[in-house]
């Protein structure tokens, strides 16, 4: 899936990341144009999957 899917659809990958993994912040969760892949590193390292892992995730979520 490409990261402007999750652009367009980040309200609901956020509510599906924050149900799944109670420890993200707002903080860990800020989407900034251009930066998904450093939104996809701090969720990383917060859960303790790979960004590949935290990528497949969202996608099941897009489907």
């Amino acid at each position: 899936m490409s990261h402007e899917s999750y652009k367009g659809n980040w309200n609901v990958i956020k509510g599906k990341l924050k149900q799944t993994y109670a420890d993200l912040t707002e903080d860990d969760l800020m989407y900034a144009e251009g930066k998904e892949e450093e939104v996809l590193g701090r969720i990383q390292l917060k859960i303790g999957k790979t960004k590949q892992e935290v990528k497949d995730q969202i996608d099941s979520w897009l489907k």
